[in-house]
């Protein structure tokens, strides 16, 4: 029995779902915790329902005259847990990429083949569970308006475009999805906008739990800690609950954490009203052959005028690693390493 407060809590034996399956890597697209266009792309709000229970509620964040809107279907928004099949769907793919292979943008799979990569419990209960799934997805759309110069343009698109499921004649039972993706969604993987996620993130029970850590993995990715306030957390996860509530659910689940260390890759912990994640060194390094062309001089002069404020080595370095990934071989090695610095100087402004 432990406390939170005054209030005696009990604790579950392991706060994980079992480890069903072993599994290669999963991917997630980096792109759902963003608004689809780089220049709201600060924004980063939820798109993904934690709430257990159907979501019926529309959401609106603004950012200045730009908006991103998310509604639901009659089926309520997508979960959190929905997107268990996208994150499967977007896996396929980019290994069909890293082995030079062509990809569209419908995937067809087995439904067994699903259940066990996302570790769910074999059953009749779980192939109605992914067609649930299928038409929340279909079901929740997202708009928004972006304002570029004199122009402003106006955008309105879903998750998947389409979904189609086979069954047995003889008995009804679930045997091959086949999944659209939208546009926005297969971008992103087309442009390798991905991040590897811990196999253990299915085993996750608590939808906000599932949710921290899809933040912790993008903000705090490979670096030794990451700090965010309670208020500004808890509008990230999209929840509902009064700070007060979310308070106590942040601290259950971090002293569910240091008890059984289940957290993947993370340890979360509270300071205050500030949550801070500190790495446990497991998140993968990728093996990249940095790209070896030499620069002119006069190349590190021109790359501070184009990113002022950023150390040009470590931009550099970015970019010989980026070249080395995508396999790019420059004609003309320092306009293509200043053309680098002036785009990262426009995505990211003053460090």
């Amino acid at each position: 029995m432990t406390t939170v407060g005054d209030k005696p809590v009990k604790r579950l034996a392991n706060p994980l779902l079992p480890d069903r399956f072993q599994q290669p890597d999963l991917f997630i697209c980096d792109i759902f915790d963003a608004a689809p266009k780089s220049d709201m792309a600060g924004m980063e709000h939820p798109v993904f329902s934690i709430s257990k229970k159907p979501d019926h509620q529309t959401r609106r964040y603004e950012n200045g005259n730009n908006y991103i809107e998310i509604s639901p279907s009659t089926k309520g928004l997508a979960t959190v847990f929905d997107r268990d099949i996208l994150i499967f769907c977007i896996s396929q793919l980019i290994a069909a990429l890293n082995d030079k292979k062509e990809i569209s943008k419908t995937v067809s799979f087995k439904v067994s083949d699903y259940i066990v990569a996302t570790g769910k419990p074999a059953g009749g209960s779980a192939y109605g569970r992914a067609e649930d799934a299928l038409e929340r997805l279909r079901g929740t759309s997202i708009k928004t308006n972006i304002h570029t110069g004199e122009e402003r343009q106006w955008q309105v698109f879903g998750l998947v475009e389409s979904a189609k499921t086979i069954r047995r004649d003889n008995d009804g039972v679930l045997q091959e999805v086949q999944v659209t993706l939208s546009d926005w969604v297969f971008n992103a993987i087309q442009a390798k906008e991905v991040l590897t996620i811990s196999r253990d993130y299915f085993r996750l029970k608590k939808p906000l739990e599932r949710r921290m850590y899809e933040i912790a993995r993008k903000h705090c990715g490979k670096s030794s800690e990451w700090r965010i306030g309670l208020e500004k957390l808890r509008l990230k996860c999209g929840s509902h609950s009064s700070a007060k509530e979310f308070k106590r659910l942040i601290s259950n689940i971090i002293a569910d954490s240091d008890q059984h260390d289940h957290f993947p890759d993370y340890d979360p912990a509270l300071e205050g009203n500030i949550v801070v994640f500190r790495s446990k060194g497991t998140v993968p390094m990728p093996v990249v052959e940095m790209y070896e062309g030499r620069l002119d001089p006069e190349a590190y002069h021109d790359a501070r005028t184009a990113a002022p404020g950023w150390d040009i080595r470590m931009l550099e370095q970015e970019w010989r690693a980026w070249c080395g990934k995508e396999e790019i071989e420059p004609k003309h090695p320092t306009r293509h390493f200043i053309k680098f610095c002036q785009s990262w100087f426009e995505k990211r402004g003053r460090p």
